[in-house]
């Protein structure tokens, strides 16, 4: 028998969702997380119900030895309407 506890997250009893994944990369001159933003707010533009998301590739592009753009690939989970 599945324990519901499992499923408790502050006392709070998640709910059984069904999820849909996309990958993105976000770019940015300024930093890493700037990158990560920008991959959101692009997602944001096209996708509703966004939920979390997971960082899997970080990357950079160097110019003269210094970094010069940062790429972050990005999956972004939403939950798909019932």
């Amino acid at each position: 028998m599945l324990d519901k506890n499992l499923f408790r997250r502050d006392n709070y009893l998640m709910s059984n969702h069904t999820y849909k994944k996309i990958e993105l990369v976000g770019s940015s001159t300024k930093s890493i997380e700037d990158a990560v933003q920008n991959a959101v707010a692009q997602a944001t533009t096209t996708e509703e119900n966004l939920r979390w998301l997971e960082v899997v590739e970080t990357r950079a592009h160097l110019e003269d030895g210094k970094v010069a753009h940062w790429q972050v690939t990005v999956k972004i989970g939403a939950t798909i309407d019932a």
